[in-house]
């Protein structure tokens, strides 16, 4: 593998491609249905940015104190347990990876198709073959993944700040239908259903550790890796704010509540069926990066666990790319594809990432109190790090009193994580 390929606009591509994709573009249409105000809607997306930030700050000092791949894998099981590392092993296969890009491919056949779909194309068709087509280019060769991932997330990042111009300067103000309207359903806003769409919304910001699968492939990890996760995360995060203060205040609250594909509905309203079928093909592209770049680093993961002994050795790295992993992500990917569908998957993958990642944070402090010296290498220490975990856990612990199925299937794959575990240690031993 060319280590020089992984440099620092690769891995601010691979953080902003993982986390502009399906979140941003089907999110606002949910939340909008469940609160009932842009106001509210646009609140949470500044909240669950400021989160973000806070989180890919607290990687950062795990990578500053351990460069290596894997992921939470590789911390959890290093920084506190194994079996707290394989079940956040675990969940990035089942939530984290395959969840996450099955979401994505879906949405990009609903944004694709948009409302045809009285057409000879089977349903799901067009997600399983964006998977298929991005699991044959990251499983030739690692430059060739690269090359192709670099190119389609300059271009995504040029078409998006397109579309936002345009939309700002499209329509005069007076004529944004958004601007202080309310549904009824604003008159109903608790703060679990907040919480519930905060969850969502931090589903799409979940993309803010992309560097840190491949941090062991990276040349000055310790510097590179955490400057990649705040750049990337800050420029997305910025791009949301601006995308969804459109999706939310240009087009009447009515046609985009509880809508899949809100940013269609939004540039048919601006421009008339040309735009929207611009704005459909640019989220087509950011959507197959999306996919892409979480076929690219999720296996790394299983490589990983597998060097350890915790999944089959045919999961290892095969020279520049590890294939079968790739596969294996990429099989199971179309499993959920045809058995879920996106409300469920987004209220699941919202839970299951929240709980990984923050336990993940909570890792570090154990590494500092067992070795106090490195404090000094973490600016700001603790203050990203508590802020990250008692705002994740708050949200989702908040989102379950409004979603106690999603929490329960959370609960279930943690178990089910848990006993897998045992099982393979027994025969190990």
């Amino acid at each position: 593998m060319s280590a020089k390929q992984l440099g620092l606009f690769t891995l601010c591509g691979l953080v902003v491609a993982n986390m502009i994709g399906a979140g941003v573009f089907t999110t606002s249409g949910f939340s909008i249905g469940e609160l009932g105000s842009p106001r509210l809607v646009l609140l949470a997306w500044l909240i669950g940015g400021a989160i973000a930030l806070t989180g890919a700050i607290s990687y950062g000092y795990l990578v500053r104190l351990n460069p290596q791949s894997g992921g939470e894998y590789f911390f959890l099981s290093r920084n506190l347990h194994p079996l707290a590392g394989f079940i956040a092993g675990w969940v990035s296969l089942l939530a984290g990876f395959t969840g996450a890009i099955a979401y994505s491919a879906m949405t990009l056949e609903t944004y694709l198709l948009g409302s045809m779909r009285a057409t000879a194309i089977p349903e799901n068709f067009i997600a399983s073959s964006v998977i298929v087509v991005a699991m044959l280019v990251h499983s030739i060769r690692m430059g060739y993944g690269t090359v192709t991932q670099n190119l389609a997330v300059v271009i995504k990042l040029c078409l998006l700040a397109g579309f936002i111009l345009y939309a700002i300067f499209a329509l005069p103000f007076e004529d944004w239908q958004g601007i202080g309207d309310s549904t009824p359903a604003a008159a109903q806003v608790t703060i679990f259903s907040f919480a519930l769409s905060l969850m969502w919304i931090s589903f799409s910001y979940s993309g803010f550790n992309a560097a840190i699968y491949i941090a062991g492939e990276v040349p000055d990890a310790k510097s590179i890796v955490p400057r990649a996760m705040l750049i990337g995360t800050a420029l997305t995060a910025l791009i949301y704010v601006l995308l969804n203060g459109i999706f939310v205040l240009i087009p009447p609250l009515e046609a985009i509540a509880f809508r899949e594909d809100v940013a269609a509905i939004t540039a048919a309203f601006i421009g008339g069926d040309s735009v929207e079928l611009l704005v459909r093909g640019i989220i087509v592209l950011a959507l197959f990066t999306s996919v892409s770049a979480m076929i690219m680093i999720g296996p790394r993961v299983y490589a990983k666990m597998a060097d350890d002994g915790l999944m089959p050795k045919f999961l290892k790295f095969e020279g520049e790319v590890p294939r079968a992993s790739i596969v294996m992500q990429s099989i199971l990917a179309l499993v959920v594809v045809w058995i879920s569908t996106l409300r469920e998957l987004l209220s699941y993958l919202g839970f299951m990432l929240g709980l990984s990642t923050a336990a993940t944070v909570i890792s570090l402090f154990v590494v500092v109190r067992q070795n106090p010296q490195w404090k000094s290498e973490l600016p700001w220490f603790p203050w990203p790090p508590l802020v990250y975990v008692f705002f994740t856990l708050l949200i989702t612990v908040l989102a379950a009193f409004n979603e106690p199925k999603q929490m329960l299937a959370a609960l279930v794959t943690v178990l089910s994580g848990v006993v897998l575990f045992l099982l393979i240690s027994r025969r190990t031993n």
